[in-house]
Order: C-alpha cells, then structure tokens, then sequence
C-alpha cells in the first residue's frame, strides 16, 4: 500500500483513516464526483482537488466507506487514476458516466448498463492486445440490474462503443468534422446493426484494466443523447439521466457484498 500522497489523484492511503474504502464510484466529471459525495454520503472529506481530479471519503447510509473520484475525459486519465486507486486498496471501481443512445429504444434520461465493451482506444493498447476482451464483471454487472430494478429505473444492458474522441469517434459531423476518415463513415450505422447499445469514452479501458490487474469493475452511463435524431446533448433530460445513473451506482455500491 502507498502512505505518501500519490502524484497525480493527490492523497494517499494515510488520508483514508481506519474506515479505508474498498470501493469507488469514478466519474469523467469532478462535479459528478462532488454531486455523488455530497447526495449520497455522510461524513464526506474531500481528499484532493489535485489537477482538477476531485476525490471525496463518505459514508453510505449502512455504514461501507465508500471514495468518489473523478477519472477525467478519456482512457488515458482513467489509467492514471485507476492505477493509483487499485494501489491504495480499492477492489471494486463503477463508472458513472454518460452516453449517447445509437439505438432508438433506448431513449435519454434512461440508463445503459454495460455488460461488454467494443473497445477503440489507443490506451487500452498498452493495458492488453486488441483481441484481449473488455468485459464488465458479471456479479457488478448483476447488482446493477437488480438496484435499476428496485429503483424502477429504466435500464439497458448491453455493449457498449468505447471510443476515444467526443466528436470524430462518435460521428459527429455537423460542426467541424465533415472530412471524418473513410473508415469512421458510417460507422454508427455498423455498430447499431451490431446491436451496440451507446458510445461513450472511458469503460472499454476501465474493464480491460479490471481483467488484467484482478480488480472488479462496472460501468453506469446516463443517456443524454440519442443520436438516432441528431448529435446534440438533450440539456433538459441531462440531469434526470445523471441522477438515474448515480442512484443505481450507489445502491449497488451499498448493496454489495462479494470480496474477491
């Protein structure tokens, strides 16, 4: 374990007290990160503010300790943030994101539950092989479901597109991106005949370091696009579908029981 602060999340495992957590909800966004903390928790510290990566200590309502971090936009801050987590002692790490919807029954506000990732992104190349698959725990993955259902949250579960970029990679050409690369035309229109369920940036990266460094991981994305009609986040529906997402994540943080 690391007692001195870790150099880029800014807190070590001395700043966890005796009550250290196990598990982490990570989200892209450091106000995510907050709005969890301060919703959800009691007791709440923040740990560090370092590089805009917020991390904050709580305590869920049965008495789990329980960290909520921020990863950044992207595979490549997740690694970092990931790496430096699993070395302070956390076992079991949630995404809670968002995402954008390539399936018309999938619609905003709801949530996406990823079981598996098609993952496209340069970090994870570094982590393992292409083929080295990037797949969610399946116990998370269940005790997602089940707290989507008690909570009666409409939910989805499937795989998820895990890309690199918010506007190339995903499609977007109605801004500044009209000469995208022939082999990212039409490529939204593959993956939904795939049966892809959404894009978002960060959970392909997280499940195959979850695979190769035996740590247990999940991903919970907000939808807040749908790009079957257009490329735009739908801002009235956005905070509905952020609030689904850390509802479901953090009661089945408080639900879990398996240790590896």
């Amino acid at each position: 374990m690391t007692h001195g602060k870790l150099y880029h999340i800014g807190f070590g495992k001395d700043d966890l007290g005796e009550r250290s957590p196990t598990i982490a909800l990570l989200s892209g966004d450091p106000e995510r990160a907050r709005l969890i903390a301060q919703s959800y928790l009691h007791s709440v510290r923040l740990l560090s503010e370092n590089r805009g990566l917020n991390s904050y200590l709580g305590i869920l309502p049965n008495g789990k300790a329980l960290l909520s971090a921020t990863s950044g936009m992207g595979a490549p801050s997740t690694t970092i943030v990931v790496n430096e987590l699993i070395q302070l002692g956390i076992k079991l790490i949630i995404r809670v994101g968002t995402c954008g919807s390539i399936q018309e029954h999938v619609p905003v506000g709801s949530i996406v539950i990823t079981s598996a990732a098609l993952c496209r992104q340069g970090a994870a190349n570094d982590i393992a092989p292409v083929e080295y698959p990037a797949a969610a725990d399946p116990f998370v993955t269940v005790a997602l479901v089940k707290a989507a259902q008690e909570l009666k949250v409409k939910h989805y579960m499937g795989v998820t597109a895990s890309v690199d970029t918010f506007y190339e990679g995903q499609e977007r050409t109605q801004f500044m991106n009209r000469q995208l690369l022939r082999s990212l035309r039409g490529i939204t229109e593959e993956y939904r005949s795939l049966n892809v369920l959404n894009y978002e940036m960060e959970c392909g990266t997280l499940l195959k370091m979850a695979g190769v460094y035996g740590f247990r991981a999940g991903c919970v994305c907000g939808v807040v696009a749908q790009r079957t009609v257009g490329e735009e986040v739908i801002l009235e529906q956005k905070d509905v579908a952020i609030d689904n997402a850390i509802k479901v994540a953090v009661q089945a943080a408080e639900q879990w029981e398996f240790e590896k």
